[in-house]
């Protein structure tokens, strides 16, 4: 964000690739100018493309600095976050909004709006269709120019998802505690770099360096500011299907929104997997604890869940759902490149290299019954999958099942093993 007096250097010079004037009109309480669709279209276009500021209580043709009275400044404010929540899909969720006091011809000092829109991880459609800013206007997307931009803010391309610059996100929004984590003895390197070799980082457009999705995910407490859907929303039901909950018998035992950095998001995930399922103390010989389900198999399916979901699916996340018969893992994106639900036990294949990489140096709590020794979050890969079915179908005598739902959601199935105590 420019200081005040750049700003207004800017507006001086008029609107440009990444610069754009509002003026702002009223009739009676409500606001006339600018129009809802034109604003959201503004700055739909600057998400699509690198980025840009708007300010609001500036004519574009005069570039006059006109300002907004200060008891309606606020409702304006209003007004910009209603038009980025309703009028742009996926909405927009990260722009910064603030209110300076720039002078106008004749000195007064007026109130002025800017709205601050950083280059976005999604493709934005807003009342005109998929728009993007082209010098200083605004214009629609081309059917191929539409495509390679869906592919370029996909898995599909080159650069994974996971690789992407953040826009709006810096180094200093990372946790040192998180990626310090990861130093060894020989990294003697400044933080810059090493974030950047690490893969939490990378150079943007303009040269500078800001985190990755992977960084954001792996080494911020707060991944959900950038992507607000990267967490497990995990519920434990009372019986065997979704129903009507009475006043007599809630149907939900358990709920529970688990966010913050993948790994630790798996350890918690499997925590509230232990202590939701049934375990019975059989006396035959001895006493052995027998448990629902096998925490090895449900600790391996949540890693991959976390790991290989399609972080760049808008508004869906991780539901993690516990029936008083069966576990359910839904896990967003189809699977990745050309495998096949039959042929998972097989074969591997990673969405999200930059992300397994990180697990992989993750290391896991030392609490036995979490993963059986594991050490790290990711140690062999392709031997996941194997563990799950085999670990799973040993304890219920019913294989998983995955299933893949609308092209769009992977769905694992783990049959609860039939806890029966024995007569003493």
């Amino acid at each position: 964000m420019p200081s005040p007096q750049q700003l207004l250097d800017e507006i001086r010079l008029g609107e440009s690739t990444a610069l754009e004037f509002k003026e702002v009109r009223f009739a009676g309480g409500k606001i006339r100018d600018p129009k809802r669709d034109a604003l959201g279209d503004g700055l739909a276009a600057f998400a699509n493309a690198q980025g840009g500021l708007v300010v609001l209580g500036v004519e574009d043709n005069t570039r006059e600095v006109l300002g907004i009275p200060v008891e309606r400044v606020e409702a304006v404010m209003d007004y910009v976050r209603e038009i980025c929540t309703d009028a742009i899909k996926p909405a927009l969720e990260h722009f910064a909004l603030e209110r300076l006091r720039l002078p106008d011809r004749a000195g007064v000092e007026r109130i002025v709006v800017t709205i601050e829109v950083p280059r976005s991880l999604f493709v934005h459609e807003s009342a005109s269709g998929y728009l993007h800013r082209v010098g200083n206007a605004k214009r629609r997307m081309s059917p191929e120019y539409l495509a390679r931009l869906f592919q370029q803010r996909s898995q599909t391309r080159l650069i994974r998802f996971d690789e992407q610059v953040v826009g709006g996100a810096r180094c200093s929004d990372l946790s040192a505690r998180l990626w310090e984590r990861f130093k060894t003895v020989r990294s003697d390197e400044d933080s810059e770099t090493f974030l950047r070799k690490l893969g939490l980082a990378a150079e943007d457009e303009n040269g500078e360096v800001r985190p990755t999705v992977a960084g954001v995910l792996v080494a911020s407490e707060q991944g959900r500011r950038w992507l607000p859907n990267a967490y497990v929303q995990a519920v434990a039901y009372r019986g065997t299907a979704i129903r009507l909950e009475t006043k007599d018998e809630p149907y939900q035992l358990d709920a529970a929104d688990i966010e913050g950095p993948l790994d630790r998001q798996v350890v918690e995930a499997c925590h509230f997997v232990f202590k939701n399922m049934r375990t019975a103390a059989i006396k035959d010989q001895g006493r052995i604890d027998q448990s629902q389900y096998d925490m090895q198999a449900v600790f391996e399916a949540l890693v991959n869940a976390v790991a290989h979901r399609d972080y760049s699916i808008h508004g869906s996340k991780i539901r993690l759902r516990l029936f008083e018969n069966r576990l359910e893992v839904y896990s967003p994106g189809a699977i990745a490149n050309t495998l096949e639900v039959d042929s998972l036990r097989y074969r591997q294949s990673a969405r999200n290299e930059a992300i397994c990489s990180l697990l992989s140096k993750c290391i896991v709590p030392d609490e036995p019954w979490l993963a059986n020794g594991r050490r790290h979050m990711m140690e062999r890969r392709g031997e996941g999958v194997p563990i799950i079915l085999d670990n799973s179908e040993r304890l219920s005598g019913e294989e998983p099942e995955y299933r893949l739902i609308d092209d769009a959601e992977l769905l694992l199935t783990i049959h609860a093993a039939k806890v029966v105590r024995s007569s003493e």
